[in-house]
């Protein structure tokens, strides 16, 4: 047996249409253009973002040194991982980073690399799956703490970092 209708029409507002307000109100709060918030915190110290995108330059930049340390002591996967460095440079450019632009060979490999590439090009290509994912996991975490327009930057170059260990793993089996 069905139920009997309402006797009468319910008002104010429904339900959707509350939960639409919010989200929207949510959207236009993350879309601010940051007017309230200075470029330096008292004293002349950096702001919070600015340390954050110092910091997002940085790893970047560490990442790229992973890659080639990769690159150099597993000269077949250099192919593969060519396009995946070139983005993790690019992200470093975005943060206000540099990063070198080409990959050194096996000969020149850079002296602040890593040292510690793992013997077997699965557990290395697993060790930079794995960095990648942690980088992303830490800057996904930073979301909550900068303004708006480096909090989409950070949002996306995570999930660039996610589908390039996702891709790292997936190439892998």
């Amino acid at each position: 047996m069905p139920y009997p209708p309402p006797l009468r029409a319910l008002s104010g507002p429904r339900r959707r249409s509350l939960l639409a307000s919010v989200a929207g109100a949510a959207v236009l709060v993350g879309c601010s253009d940051g007017s309230g918030e200075s470029g330096e915190s008292t004293g002349g110290s950096p702001s919070v973002a600015e340390k954050a995108r110092a910091r997002a330059a940085r790893d970047s930049v560490g990442l790229v040194g992973r890659y080639d340390a990769v690159i150099a002591a597993h000269p077949a996967v250099a192919e593969r991982l060519g396009p995946l460095r070139a983005e993790v440079v690019r992200h470093a450019e975005a943060f206000g980073g540099t990063a070198a632009k080409a990959s050194p060979t096996a000969s020149e490999a850079s002296p602040s690399a890593p040292a510690a590439v793992p013997v077997s090009e699965k557990d290395a290509l697993a060790g930079l799956a794995a960095a990648e994912r942690a980088l992303a996991d830490r800057r996904t975490t930073a979301l909550l703490d900068v303004p708006g327009e480096l909090a989409r930057l950070l949002a996306s170059v995570a999930a660039a970092g996610a589908a390039h260990a996702y891709l790292l793993t997936e190439g892998a089996k």
